[in-house]
């Protein structure tokens, strides 16, 4: 009897481990998240394997420079951080940066939009778009249900 109790102490305790690991989980690895991505795209948005043969190529471009440039402008403003204790710190050149972003970023977007609408039919290319929106929505949701080592997720009240 006494041996049952300890295996199924054991077993329940190697179950709560396992569980808690799931949820600590670490964040995806970059390529792992584009190819999450690339499936889901492919299956929301019904590509066909041509369709996706040919597109392919062009999102994982996009994707690459996307991150990079996402990378770089993080450092930046991480580097940023310390400064901004300072009170003659420029706030007028980090705002016209942050713009100057948003500015590249769009035009990055125009470029892949005129790549995608020379493979891709218009209506495809809605759908595919529509993927896209999804699966940030989808990402930004298990982010945000994600406990975060330590942390209580923001809807929860404290004990």
């Amino acid at each position: 009897m006494k041996t049952i109790r300890y295996k199924l102490l054991f077993l329940s305790a190697f179950i709560c481990l396992i569980l808690s690991a799931q949820e600590n989980k670490p964040f995806p690895k970059v390529e792992e998240m584009h190819n999450r991505k690339w499936q889901f795209i492919i299956e929301r948005a019904k590509l066909t394997q041509a369709e996706a043969d040919a597109t392919l190529p062009v999102f994982m471009e996009y994707e690459k420079a996307l991150w990079s440039f996402h990378g770089k402008n993080a450092e930046v403003f991480r580097s940023i951080k310390d400064k901004l204790k300072d009170s003659n710190f420029n706030y007028s050149d980090i705002n016209d940066r942050y713009v100057e972003m948003g500015m590249i970023q769009a035009q990055m977007f125009k470029n892949y939009h005129l790549k995608l609408r020379k493979i891709l039919t218009p209506e495809t290319l809605f759908r595919y778009y529509k993927a896209e929106r999804e699966f940030k929505r989808e990402l930004l949701q298990d982010l945000k249900d994600r406990p975060q080592h330590g942390k209580r997720p923001h809807n929860q009240e404290p004990e």
